[in-house]
């Protein structure tokens, strides 16, 4: 068996999962994530409207790679090792991004 971050699997393992806990891992993981797609998807747009690509194009592209990032945000919610890095990463860099990509949309009027 490979030991891999030994500390941490020992520190999750005294630590109890209260139900707040949990509950903020679950909100974390959905409304986090959904917050920080939102962000990702604004700035795609922002980015490739600047580029030159059309509205359609510029949607599908940055919905293409939503669907990935979501993922990999949604299970790292879970593998972190603290829930307030968790919420500040994805809801502020959702907030940062949807900010960028409002910006970058109002660059072209």
């Amino acid at each position: 068996m490979v030991r891999i971050i030994p500390n941490l699997v020992q520190e999750m393992a005294a630590t109890p999962a209260t139900r707040w806990h949990i509950i903020s891992r679950v909100g974390a993981s959905l409304l986090g994530s959904y917050a920080f797609v939102w962000g990702l998807v604004m700035l795609g747009i922002g980015v490739c409207l600047q580029a030159g690509m059309t509205y359609s194009d510029a949607m599908s592209l940055a919905a293409l790679y939503a669907f990935l990032v979501f993922l990999a945000s949604f299970l790292w919610a879970f593998a972190a090792a603290s829930v307030v890095r968790v919420w500040s990463v994805l809801l502020g860099g959702g907030l940062l991004m949807t900010l960028a990509g409002w910006w970058l949309t109002r660059l072209g009027d």
